[in-house]
C-alpha cells in the first residue's frame, strides 16, 4: 500500500520521489483526460522499482535513521487500527493528567484479549502537537504502569509499540519526576506475570523507549532504530559538533541488524523494499505473523515462568554485551 508523498524528501530518495510524482500525475491524467499513457506509466514503474532496489539494498545507519523518522511511516495508532479489534482507549494516570504522547487501552488480537500501549507521534502539525511528538511526560509512563497493573490483574498479554525520540526533557517533566517514572515503569515490566511483547516500529530512544520495552520478546522493524541516545545528542557530547551525526550513528550500533547480532533484540520484522512508509499493509501483515507466533509460545508458560523468562533474558543480555561496539568505536574516533 503506497503512502501519499509528504513534504519531507530524504536526500537519497530525491530521484525516487520525482518518478513517483510523475507516475501519479500520469495516472491522474489518464483518468481525467482519457489519455492512453499506460506504456509510459509501465516504463516509469520499471524505473521506479530499479531505483528503490538500488537505494535500499545497502542502506547506511544514517539512512535507516532517516527512514525510521519518516513522517509517512505507520505510527502506533496505525498499528492498533490494523492489528487490534474492539480497541477501547484508556486515559489518565489517576494522579495528574492524561498524557496523549502515550496511548493505550484494551482490545483483541486475533481473538485474544490484550492490553496495548505505545508512543504516538502524530501525522500532521495538529496531531504532533497534541501527542507532543511522541515524547511522554511522567504521567505517560505512570499511565503505562496503570495499564500494566490492569493487564496483570486480568491476566491479559501486553503488546507495546515503541516510537519515540526519548522522554520529554522539559522542566515541568523533571519537576514531576521524569526519571523516577521511567525507572518505575521498567520495574513494573519486570513485576507483571503476563507476557509482554514489544516492537520498535520507528525510533527507540533511550529510557523513554525501554520504559515500555522491557519485554519477554523485543522485535524491531528492519528500518527502525534503537539506541541509548539520539545520534544528534551523541555527536554533541562526544565531538561537540552536529556535523559528526553520521559518525555518531555508525558508532551507536542502533540498527535492527546490529542489535540482533548483539542479542539486544529477538527478531527483525522485515519491511518491503522501499520501507514501511510505502508498504504499510505488508508491514502490518508481517508483524501480525510474528506477534501470533510469539504470543502462542508465551501463553504456554505459567505466570511464574513468564516473569522468570523476562528477568533471565535481560540478565543474559548483560553477559553478552561487551565494550567493543559503540564504546570502542567512539574512543577511536575521539582520539
Amino acid at each position: 500500500m503506497a503512502q501519499e508523498s509528504s513534504d519531507v524528501v530524504l536526500d537519497f530518495e530525491e530521484e525516487i520521489v520525482t518518478v513517483e510524482e510523475k507516475i501519479a500525475h500520469l495516472e491522474q491524467l489518464s483518468k481525467d483526460e482519457d489519455v492512453d499513457v499506460q506504456k509510459e506509466i509501465k516504463r516509469l514503474k520499471t524505473k521506479l522499482n530499479r531505483l528503490i532496489s538500488e537505494a535500499y539494498q545497502n542502506l547506511t545507519p544514517w539512512q535507516k535513521t532517516q527512514i525510521a523518522r519518516h513522517p509517512n511511516r505507520p505510527h502506533t495508532i496505525d498499528f492498533i487500527n490494523a492489528l487490534i479489534e474492539d480497541f477501547v482507549p484508556l486515559a489518565g494516570d489517576r494522579r495528574f493528567a492524561d498524557d496523549e504522547a502515550m496511548i493505550g487501552g484494551i482490545g483483541k488480537f486475533e481473538g485474544i484479549s490484550v492490553v496495548v500501549m505505545g508512543q504516538e507521534k502524530g501525522h500532521d502539525l495538529d496531531t504532533r502537537m497534541k501527542h507532543n511528538f511522541g515524547m511522554a511526560r511522567p504521567e505517560g509512563y505512570r499511565k503505562a504502569q496503570r495499564l500494566m497493573d490492569l493487564a496483570s490483574r486480568l491476566s491479559m498479554p501486553i503488546l507495546t509499540f515503541v516510537d519515540t525520540a526519548g522522554a520529554y526533557p522539559g522542566v515541568d517533566a523533571e519537576e514531576r519526576g521524569q526519571a523516577e517514572a521511567i525507572a518505575s515503569s521498567i520495574e513494573k515490566c519486570f513485576q507483571v506475570k503476563t507476557p509482554i511483547i514489544s516492537t520498535v516500529i520507528g525510533e527507540g530512544g533511550s529510557g523513554g523507549a525501554i520504559a515500555i520495552a522491557t519485554a519477554n520478546v523485543v522485535m524491531m522493524l528492519s528500518n527502525a532504530i534503537y539506541s541509548v541516545i539520539s545520534p544528534e545528542g551523541c555527536a554533541s557530547i562526544l565531538w561537540r559538533s552536529a556535523d559528526k551525526v553520521v559518525d555518531a550513528t555508525e558508532a551507536l550500533k542502533l540498527t535492527a541488524q546490529d542489535l540482533k547480532k548483539l542479542k539486544v533484540i529477538d527478531e527483525i520484522i522485515e519491511e518491503p523494499m522501499g520501507g514501511a512508509h510505502r508498504h504499510q499493509k505488508a508491514v502490518f501483515d508481517n508483524l501480525r505473523t510474528a506477534l501470533r507466533k510469539h504470543l502462542t509460545e508465551l501463553l504456554k508458560l505459567t505466570p511464574a515462568e513468564i516473569k522468570k523468562q523476562r528477568t533471565e533474558k535481560f540478565l543474559e543480555m548483560t553477559r553478552h554485551l561487551k565494550p567493543t561496539s559503540a564504546s570502542t568505536t567512539t574512543k577511536k574516533k575521539t582520539k
